[in-house]
């Protein structure tokens, strides 16, 4: 059985160092700056702006002794007091408090050279079944995980894909790509594949049980495909996507799960729960912009992880589906996504479906998506 499935803290989405370098706050070291205790401040910077103004908090300059360092030092201080003796006494400046600041505050954050513990994007493919490319947005670390695997249970018409896009962290992304596919498993071996629709939801349901009884925080949504016995079960909860080409005509297979859908609203308001827009954004409670998905401890009375599943038995005209996360479909639409893809995957001598997730990807980005992306393509023909 070939899997490929991102795992905890592997080097192409958790950097083993930060992106940025950044000086430790517990450094004993600190920078002094003097300032005059009445300048005003600017309220988003550590200094105090000196500004011209008469002197205030003045006092008399006290006599000591001359110095003997040197004869011309001392002729130079007879001189002045020579010619201050008939004006008003000279007054001496009072010495400011001292402004202690600590150097992390004022560190700006230096880009390190990329390498390969911290890459922007990964790659995978297996030739004839699958492709997939992620590539991380304006986050300093990938939130997106995948799973794939083939030749599932010694059977190479079965298989098992999923896209994974992680909210509030990574955690709850990688813990699903880990866990829901056998989790899935043990249902259909325990129910049969009469109850695969069955199957699949309680296999998401454990999955997130299981996740919100490691204590851990975040969120995931999700949307796998089950390639069984000639069908293509395919499931999802959140906004991540499944979109097939059938005879070059795009047909979504899976429905966003946003608050701002009647049904997924009129649900969360049962559960005294509320919708609202923010910014143009409709949320439950004003926070998660996702009616469903695995975690979110903190929603979980109104964030169901049930998913929704369609069940189709492949034909000769399904030609591949697409899996992907929201940061391809905010910008893409599907029918773009199958016409992009298409050349590149049907009627050519050498298919290249890792270059069409390129390109679709380079398209979102180039409408300007700063997500996350993850864009999965699976031939179907392999399964018929």
């Amino acid at each position: 059985m070939a899997c490929s499935v991102a795992v905890t803290n592997s080097p192409v989405f958790s950097p083993s160092s930060s992106l940025f370098c950044k000086t430790s706050v517990s450094s004993p070291e600190t920078l002094t700056r003097h300032h005059h205790v009445s300048s005003p401040s600017s309220p988003s910077s550590p200094f105090r702006l000196r500004l011209p103004k008469s002197l205030t908090g003045l006092r008399p300059c006290k006599e000591g002794p001359a110095s003997s360092s040197s004869s011309s030092s001392s002729s130079a201080a007879a001189a002045a007091a020579s010619a201050s003796a008939s004006s008003p006494t000279v007054l001496k400046r009072k010495r400011p408090a001292r402004l202690d600041i600590p150097i992390a505050s004022l560190s700006f954050p230096a880009p390190v050279p990329v390498g390969e513990g911290c890459r922007e994007a990964v790659e995978d493919e297996r030739d004839g079944y699958y492709s997939v490319y992620c590539k991380r947005g304006r986050r300093e670390a990938m939130e997106d995980r995948y799973s794939a695997v083939v030749d599932l249970q010694g059977d190479h018409k079965q298989a098992f894909f999923g896209i994974f896009d992680g909210h509030g962290g990574a955690k709850a992304a990688e813990f699903a790509a880990q866990n829901l596919k056998n989790n899935i498993l043990d249902e259909v071996v325990r129910r049969g594949d009469d109850e695969i629709e069955e199957s699949v939801k309680h296999g998401y349901l454990n999955t997130d049980s299981d996740f919100l009884k490691e204590d851990l925080r975040g969120g995931s949504c999700c949307v796998t495909a089950l390639i069984r016995n000639g069908k293509l079960v395919v499931s999802n909860a959140g906004d991540c996507r499944a979109v097939m080409s059938r005879g070059g005509i795009a047909k979504a297979l899976t429905s966003d799960h946003r608050p701002s859908r009647e049904d997924e609203k009129s649900r969360i308001e049962k559960l005294d729960g509320y919708v609202d827009c923010y910014h143009g954004v409709w949320r439950i409670q004003g926070s998660l912009a996702v009616s469903r998905g695995i975690g979110d401890r903190h929603l979980k009375q109104w964030v169901t992880a049930e998913p929704e599943t369609k069940i189709l038995a492949i034909q000769p005209d399904y030609e591949f589906l697409i899996l992907a996360s929201d940061g391809l479909w905010d910008k893409v639409t599907n029918q773009e996504a199958v016409e992009i893809s298409r050349p590149f995957c049907i009627g050519v001598d050498e298919p290249d479906p890792l270059f069409a997730c390129k390109k679709l990807v380079d398209l979102s980005v180039s409408r300007g998506s700063t997500d996350d992306i993850s864009v999965m393509l699976i031939q179907l023909g392999q399964y018929i």
